[in-house]
């Protein structure tokens, strides 16, 4: 059977940093070229990068939450390209404002077709959550790494939660052993 280790995708990372002041949205919605600001509809402004593609959002208070990166390093890079076009603006910025990374989201692929009835009663219901007429996948609370995995009766999953890549291994290795113990995964 193939190592589903290898299988794992980052589809998005949210990271979060702050500037340490307070913005006028409205004027730095007119002067940053590319930015949507509609306070009717969200409170903070949307900034979005191509290369990495990305979206930050820009709140009053100087927060920014970055999302959108496929990995570590571009939610840092575009970051830092958010932080460059404010500097740009004449808002002052120290030099590497802190940034951290609150939740990676990935994929990954067991190679195998899953019984989710099964496995909700093998995996025990104190973790688990799983009503197929209302979502199609079994949620599953792991402790240890601190992450929840979304498992599909495909074999596919979907696991959220963590705030390193190593995580997403970590979690796809327990559930591997987790059903492989159960006799659940082929």
């Amino acid at each position: 059977m193939p190592d589903p280790t290898e299988s794992i995708n980052i589809e998005n990372v949210v990271a979060s940093t702050g500037i340490e002041q307070e913005l006028d949205l409205q004027t730095v919605a007119m002067d940053l070229e590319g930015a949507d600001y509609d306070p009717e509809q969200f409170p903070g402004l949307v900034y979005r990068t191509a290369d990495p593609k990305s979206a930050a959002l820009i709140f009053r208070s100087g927060k920014i939450v970055c999302t959108g990166a496929k990995s570590t390093d571009a939610v840092h890079e575009a970051l830092h390209m958010v932080f460059d076009e404010l500097r740009a603006l004449d808002i002052p910025i120290e030099e590497d404002p802190e940034i951290t990374v609150q939740n990676i989201v990935t994929s990954a692929d067991l190679g195998k077709d899953l019984n989710l009835n099964a496995i909700a009663i093998g995996l025990g219901l104190e973790n688990i959550e799983y009503e197929p007429e209302q979502f199609p996948g079994l949620v599953y609370r792991i402790d240890e790494p601190d992450v929840v995995a979304l498992l599909f009766g495909s074999g596919k999953l979907v696991i959220t939660g963590g705030t390193e890549p190593a995580d997403a291994e970590a979690a796809v290795q327990v559930i591997s052993d987790r059903l492989s113990d159960l006799g659940l995964l082929g």
